[in-house]
C-alpha cells in the first residue's frame, strides 16, 4: 500500500461522499488496519478487539474470492446489507482490502460505484499501487 498519509486522505474523500458514512479503512492481506477509521463523531458499532477478528476475517474471504474469477469474473466490490449497517468490501492488488460502512436506508446503490471511481482514478496514477 501507499503512504499511510495517501491512504488517510483517500478514507477522508471517500467519507466525504455521503453524509450517512461512517467508516473507510484500508486493510493489509495479512487482515491489519493500514489507514482509516471511523467517521469524528461516529462510535465503532463492534470493540475494538472485533475489529481485528473482522479484519483478519475479512482478508481471508478477499483471499477466497479469487476461486471463481475464472468462472465469474474478478470482484469489484461486495456488499452487506445487515439490520444496523452496510458494509462494503472493496478488493485491491495484492489482496489488500478498502473496508466501507455506511448507515442503511434504501438509497445506497450510488455509493460503491463512486467509490470504485475514486479507486480507478487512482490506479491511473503512477505512483499508485491499487
Amino acid at each position: 500500500m501507499d503512504n499511510v498519509e495517501e491512504l488517510e486522505s483517500i478514507c477522508q474523500q471517500i467519507l466525504q461522499l455521503d453524509p450517512k458514512m461512517r467508516s473507510a479503512r484500508f486493510i493489509n492481506a495479512r487482515g491489519h488496519l493500514e489507514a482509516g477509521g471511523m467517521k469524528d463523531g461516529i462510535l465503532s458499532l463492534e470493540a475494538k478487539q472485533q475489529d481485528e477478528m473482522m479484519f483478519m476475517e475479512l482478508a481471508l474471504r478477499v483471499r477466497m474470492r479469487h476461486e471463481f474469477d475464472s468462472e465469474f469474473g474478478i470482484v469489484h466490490f461486495s456488499l452487506s446489507y445487515r439490520d444496523k449497517v452496510l458494509v462494503m468490501s472493496f478488493p485491491l492488488n495484492n489482496d489488500d482490502v478498502l473496508l466501507v460502512s455506511r448507515e442503511k436506508d434504501k438509497d445506497f446503490d450510488h455509493i460503491p460505484f463512486k467509490i470504485l471511481e475514486i479507486i480507478e482514478s487512482l490506479k491511473k496514477t503512477p505512483t499508485k499501487t491499487f
